[in-house]
């Protein structure tokens, strides 16, 4: 089994995540931008950039009604990255079997950090939403599987630091393979699509002359 899961499995998975991935922005940039016949009163660009970066931060009349959101939402994202491009076995398989070279690992104490900042935020976000009546009405079938399946190559990943239970390991590769797999026909394809949607958005309104 575990030849099947680092082997055969390990490579459907990588293929479905790509190929998913990418079909999807292909399909989204194919609609492009409908036809604006007002004239110009600034850039695009410039509205598409300041929009992405703008409301990656939020408002303070947000922050003050929606405050334990938005902290569990940044621990989580943050924490998220963090592991996932700084913690060494991240790290050394970076080097080993994608680009070939590699950076410096996050000390111990700062992978901790991050794996709890993680944890807590998702824990608190999928609380959120079983919880408060608005969110819980919108919640689909969709949003429970995306959180259990981070959730679980989180965890797995975790265990799979006893480096001595090769099992560990196969187990951690698994879950990540399952959420590969998962990843290109869920909302977890937000992880790539925000940029096109607040940058759309934000070309528009500042072709416009427009700040959002």
């Amino acid at each position: 089994m575990s030849e099947f899961i680092l082997g055969p499995l390990w490579t459907f998975s990588v293929l479905v995540f790509c190929v998913g991935v990418i079909g999807r922005i292909a399909i989204i940039l194919s609609h492009g931008l409908s036809k604006d016949y007002a004239s110009a009163r600034g850039s695009g660009f410039t509205g598409a950039a300041g929009t992405i970066i703008r409301r990656s931060i939020p408002r303070k009349e947000i922050l003050r009604s929606n405050r334990l959101h938005i902290i569990a939402s940044y621990s989580f994202h943050i924490g998220l990255l963090a592991l996932l491009f700084f913690a060494a076995p991240h790290v050394d398989f970076i080097e080993r079997h994608l680009l070939g070279f590699g950076w410096q690992a996050m000390p111990h104490w700062a992978f901790i950090l991050a794996a709890e900042l993680s944890f807590a935020g998702l824990i608190l976000l999928w609380l959120r939403r079983v919880m408060h009546p608005v969110t819980r009405l919108l919640t689909r079938l969709d949003d429970h599987l995306a959180a259990g399946l981070t959730f679980f190559a989180m965890l797995t990943g975790c265990l799979a630091l006893f480096e001595s239970y090769l099992g560990l390991k196969v187990l951690h590769v698994f879950g990540v393979e399952l959420l590969m797999l998962y990843f290109p026909f869920s909302n977890l394809m937000h992880a790539f699509t925000f940029v096109l949607s607040r940058g759309s958005a934000g070309a528009v309104a500042g072709r416009h002359g427009v700040k959002t």
